[in-house]
């Protein structure tokens, strides 16, 4: 059976060589960062991330349907308790 017909979850599997096009601002970020060596770990720990976030916001947004969408207000609060701060209803999340 060929690896393209196994479905592996992000970050599992054997690895897969690709072309990525980055402006040189970016790259030249990460390699500040990474080392020329570290470039693919890098970029495939950045993806798994964004993964996590697009599953994360499908999942707020089927909640969303559902429920309707959280009152501001509560989840000032809700911050606030968490954090320890004060409550900034007007605040950006």
């Amino acid at each position: 059976m060929a690896d393209d017909d196994v479905e592996f979850p992000p970050g599992d599997g054997p690895t897969s060589g690709i072309s990525v096009t980055l402006t040189a601002g970016t790259l030249h970020a990460i390699r500040e960062r990474v080392g020329k060596r570290g470039v693919s770990a890098y970029l495939e720990k950045a993806a798994q991330r964004q993964i996590e976030r697009d599953n994360l916001d499908e999942l707020i947004a089927d909640f969303d349907k559902v429920h309707g969408p959280a009152d501001p207000a509560a989840v000032a609060a809700k911050r606030a308790r968490l954090t320890g701060g004060a409550s900034n209803a007007g605040a950006a999340a």
